[in-house]
């Protein structure tokens, strides 16, 4: 499925360029050229949103390092001054800030998607991986950036989190003394933390253009599931898919902007606003939102170390996923069974994020520990389990046939093209 250009240069510059570096045929061939399956819906358009929203923070960032100053006794007023002083810094900041969350928005519904459409088996696992691993640098990423203001909830995530891998076995303490760079959060915790933060979107970037390459390799999953079988159930992705693209980034960005410029703290919290303080801490230390169901699931483990190895295998399992799923029918719309658990599952998480957020005590301890088994259980007991117990409803023989009939394979928000003999 990988896409193959039909570009033939036509001045002689382009010729000369083709026949020593074929980039123009390579952008064409990934692009404009590459046959996508035509039943492609609206949830499709975010790994195009995704790109779009890593570019604005990577260029809002370096906008930003130029007025920040990575120490202990500037950073917080460094950062006034971004908001205060320099021409459009709190536009820059409030951007960056909340294009974080706008960011994690737009992930979360794209692992969804997957998981719902199955995007993870075969032969898609590798470009699966790749994006667990995005997922995985973009928290370290987010978690570090949230350090750099110093506000109170900057300083006492960071004690919090790095506290965590003092839990580890011989090397714990080790790690720990790294990242802090002595023996407490202060001046080289935040240098480090600044440094990484910096570098680790450009890991990202590479990652994604590997995470690119793959499921430009294998081809796109669609709604029903079904490969292509012939040209009539694919087109190329330039203009259909562009325009559509372009379409769903336009919303999105209104979407953003209204945050951005109308609400733009709704999202943070407001004792990050007070300089950080050892001395003092908070009622309350929670991390951002987007961070919350898997905090949920370290509070609801009472051993420290049970605690960490839940969190982190919260994420681990999902690079095991395609492997776990033992169903040979890929997408959820012709998955009866798989489709009901795959929404309680949504709204596990969903209830993990509100529990991460509430109060380690009482019924919401107990209500983590519910959610958090059914987490583990929805990858290792349920998903095994329905490969063999579930009837799945048929499948069309292809695309175009799913498409012509209107149904699970042609959702709304279907690109409909007529068939072209």
């Amino acid at each position: 499925m990988a896409g193959h250009s039909n570009y033939v240069p036509q001045s002689a510059a382009a010729k000369w360029l083709e026949s020593r570096l074929p980039v123009i045929s390579l952008v064409r061939g990934s692009f404009v050229d590459f046959p996508t399956p035509k039943n492609l819906n609206y949830w499709w358009t975010f790994g195009g949103i995704l790109a779009i929203m890593l570019m604005a923070q990577i260029i809002t960032g370096i906008v930003l390092v130029m007025h920040y100053t990575p120490s202990t006794g500037a950073a917080f007023d460094s950062v006034e001054h971004i908001m205060r002083d320099v021409n459009f810094g709190w536009m820059l900041r409030y951007l960056h800030t909340n294009g974080a969350s706008m960011f994690f928005i737009a992930v979360y519904i794209h692992i969804f998607r997957g998981l719902y459409y199955g995007s993870y088996k075969a032969p898609r696992e590798i470009s699966w991986i790749l994006g667990v691993i995005i997922f995985l640098i973009m928290m370290g990423t987010a978690f570090m950036g949230y350090v750099l203001p110093w506000g109170q909830m900057s300083f006492w995530g960071a004690t919090v989190i790095t506290n965590l891998f003092s839990a580890i076995p011989l090397v714990g303490e080790a790690i720990r003394t790294w990242l802090w760079g002595g023996f407490a959060v202060d001046n080289p915790t935040l240098n480090r933390f600044f440094s990484l933060h910096y570098l680790l979107p450009f890991m990202i970037l590479g990652v994604v253009i590997l995470h690119v390459w793959a499921f430009h390799t294998t081809g796109n999953n669609n709604p029903t599931g079904v490969q292509p079988k012939s040209k009539k159930d694919t087109l190329p992705f330039h203009p259909y898919y562009t325009i559509k693209d372009l379409f769903a980034i336009v919303v999105f960005l209104i979407f953003f902007s209204w945050f951005a410029f109308y609400v733009p703290n709704y999202m943070g919290h407001p004792d990050n606003y007070i300089e950080a303080n050892p001395l003092v801490t908070p009622a309350h230390i929670v991390p951002e939102w987007y961070f919350l169901p898997f905090y949920a699931i370290l509070r609801a483990v009472p051993d420290k170390l049970g605690g960490v190895l839940a969190m982190f295998g919260a994420i681990a399992i999902l690079f095991v996923l395609p492997w776990l799923d033992t169903s040979k029918v890929r997408s959820g719309s012709y998955r009866p069974l798989f489709k009901q658990f795959f929404w309680i599952f949504a709204a596990n998480a969903v209830a993990l994020g509100y529990l991460g957020a509430m109060p380690a005590e009482g019924v919401y301890v107990i209500l983590s520990q519910i959610c958090t088994v059914y987490y583990f259980a929805h990858f290792l007991l349920i998903l095994p389990l329905l490969g063999f117990m579930e009837k799945p409803l048929p499948l069309p023989a292809s695309i175009s046939e799913a498409v012509l009939k209107g149904g699970s394979g042609s959702p709304a928000g279907a690109v409909a093209a007529p068939d072209t003999k």
